[in-house]
């Protein structure tokens, strides 16, 4: 099956030609942790879950935060086939310029066992509202420098205090909702 591969340390995007398995994913990565972004239109982005406390290199696929390689392959009705995506547009969506916000966050969370994509729940007015910590950083990233600087200090209290930092993403969450109206 072709598939894309990313390589964020070389900034490179290879094609190659893999057997899908049952274990492949897992193989491709050495890890049991694996996340899956269906961030690309009929296709799924894999990394690895381990990336993170790794301090891999951060990047986008679009908006898509993406940590460490990251395998695309192709799906049709949740079934896996080659990619349809070309390779140099895939390429054209990679950016690898990443923020020193994030930068900052993603090493302060790397002491963690945090998952960026692990969903949770927040409230706007009467409706749940399904958010991840991706949502958050993407959110506080795009906030003014002052806001910026509280989310990095009361994260930082938060791990220095062995507080759980999930309930600290789900607790901004809510307030920048709240923030929005």
């Amino acid at each position: 099956m072709q598939c894309l591969c990313v390589n964020p340390e070389k900034k490179e995007v290879d094609s190659i030609d893999i057997e899908m398995k049952a274990n492949t994913v897992y193989t491709f990565f050495s890890s049991i942790l694996i996340d899956e972004m269906p961030s690309i239109r009929e296709h799924i982005i894999y990394a690895d879950a381990n990336a993170l406390s790794q301090k891999k290199p951060a990047y986008f696929i679009g908006e898509q935060l993406v940590l460490g390689d990251a395998l695309i392959v192709g799906v049709d009705s949740m079934a896996e086939r080659d990619v349809t995506i070309p390779q140099r547009d895939l390429q054209a969506l990679i950016n690898y310029e990443v923020s020193t916000f994030y930068k900052d966050v993603l090493n302060s969370l790397s002491s963690t066992d945090l998952n960026l994509y692990r969903t949770f729940e927040v409230q706007k007015g009467s409706e749940n509202i399904a958010l991840n910590t991706e949502w958050v950083l993407y959110t506080f990233d795009i906030a003014n420098e002052q806001t910026r600087e509280y989310f990095k200090n009361e994260l930082q209290k938060t791990i220095e205090n062995k507080e759980n930092v999930e309930v600290f993403m789900q607790k901004m969450a809510q307030l920048a909702m709240n923030a929005a109206g």
